[in-house]
C-alpha cells in the first residue's frame, strides 16, 4: 500500500492498515516465528549472540574463556564499570562470581592488584589479552546486530532496543 493510499483512508483504517504491514513485515522477517513467546525468542536471540561470540573467540585464539566470561571481558572493555556492578548485572552468586573471576585471571584475561587508596580492595583489570579478546567480542556482536539490521531494517532494531529497554526496567522496579 502506498503512502498516498495510506493517507486516503479514514483515520482508523489508516492505522489499522499500517499496523497489519507492520506486523506482516515481522512474521516475514521472523520465518514463522512470530507465535514464540518473548521468553522462548530472548532464549533464541541470546544463542545467536553467545554462537557468534564463541565462534569469534575460537578463530582468534581464545576458545579458553570460560562461560560469561564474555560478559565480564566485554563489559569491562565497554563501560570501565566496577566488576562488582558487572557481576551483579550477570547475576551469579559471590562464590561462582569469584571461580569466574579467579579463571579469568588465570587464563590471563584479568590481572588483580591491590588498590593504591585502599590497600584491603583488590582492583581487577584486563590484560593485553583480555583486551584482543574484547576486542573479537565486540566485533562478533557488531556482526550480529549488522545481519539483524540487514534482516529487518534500522528501525525495527531501534524499536526492539526500546522494546528490551523499558522490559529491563520494568524487571528491575519488580524487584529481586
Amino acid at each position: 500500500m502506498t503512502d498516498e493510499q495510506h493517507r486516503r483512508e479514514p483515520d482508523g483504517r489508516e492505522q489499522d492498515r499500517r499496523d497489519q504491514d507492520r506486523r506482516d513485515q515481522v512474521e516475514g522477517a521472523g520465518g514463522g516465528r512470530a507465535e514464540l513467546t518473548i521468553p522462548a525468542l530472548l532464549r533464541g536471540a541470546r544463542r545467536a549472540y553467545a554462537a557468534a561470540t564463541q565462534q569469534a573467540l575460537a578463530e582468534a585464539g581464545f576458545d579458553d574463556m570460560p562461560r560469561d566470561g564474555s560478559y565480564v571481558v566485554s563489559g569491562i572493555a565497554r563501560t570501565g564499570a566496577p566488576l562488582g556492578e558487572i557481576i551483579t548485572a550477570l547475576g551469579a552468586s559471590k562464590q561462582a562470581a569469584g571461580q569466574l573471576v579467579d579463571t579469568l585471571v588465570v587464563r590471563g584475561y584479568l590481572a588483580r592488584a591491590v588498590d593504591p587508596d585502599d590497600r584491603r580492595r583488590l582492583t581487577v583489570s584486563l590484560t593485553a589479552r583480555g583486551e584482543a579478546a574484547a576486542v573479537a567480542i565486540r566485533a562478533a556482536v557488531d556482526r550480529v546486530d549488522a545481519d539483524l539490521t540487514a534482516r529487518v531494517g534500522p528501525e525495527f532494531v531501534l524499536h526492539t532496543r526500546a522494546t528490551l529497554a523499558a522490559l529491563m526496567q520494568s524487571g528491575e522496579e519488580a524487584g529481586p
